[in-house]
């Protein structure tokens, strides 16, 4: 009976082990799943942004437009109204080069800041002989002392002077079709007969 009841406790010490033994083996289980989780409370690393990539520009050609003295219409409702005509010039870019023709004007409305919205339209002439239209939407504006100096006619520093544009070109030649399918921005230079205007390509 004694050799009985020792086998017993024996049993039991060892039934005791083994249970401590798993217990200990899932608690290590779950522990390594826990770390495993993700935490919700922890914050998820976020990438940062990438700065946005300017676009390109390609130069496209430059103009030089002779115009002749405005005509004043006066006062609208929109501003003062004046019409500057178009004489001629000539133009040239890396891909093509002409003639401006005479004809065209810049329908221009000066608001009561000073500033000018310039509404010019007229037409280029390729060596070629490629007729291409252009209209050059912008504006131009300056300190009130260099706006008074511009609309009389006189010759100021084009760096006091913002002056910029948007033109759009139609024209039914097949290689110069790129003019119609992209955007295009300009500066402009106003001289006393005459305005410079560089234009890019907006890639």
């Amino acid at each position: 009976m004694e050799a009985n009841g020792r086998a017993t406790r024996r049993r039991g010490r060892v039934l005791r082990i083994a249970l401590v033994l798993a217990a200990a083996s899932a608690g290590g289980a779950l522990t390594a799943v826990e770390r495993a989780a993700p935490s919700q409370s922890q914050p998820r690393a976020s990438s940062a942004a990438a700065a946005p990539v300017a676009p390109r520009l390609t130069f496209a050609m430059e103009l030089h437009v002779k115009v002749g003295a405005p005509l004043e219409v006066g006062a609208v409702p929109r501003g003062r109204r004046r019409i500057v005509p178009i004489e001629g010039g000539t133009f040239e870019g890396p891909d093509l080069r002409g003639t401006v023709l005479p004809g065209g004007a810049d329908w221009q409305i000066v608001r009561a800041d000073g500033l000018a919205e310039l509404d010019t339209r007229y037409a280029l002439k390729t060596e070629a002989g490629d007729v291409i239209y252009i209209q050059n939407a912008g504006m131009r504006h300056a300190p009130p002392d260099i706006t008074r100096r511009l609309l009389a006619g006189q010759d100021v520093d084009p760096s006091l002077v913002y002056f910029r544009t948007v033109p759009t070109f139609e024209t039914q030649a097949p290689h110069l079709q790129w003019l119609t399918r992209a955007i295009f921005v300009g500066t402009g230079e106003r001289h006393p007969n005459d305005v410079v205007v560089r234009v890019w390509k907006l890639e």
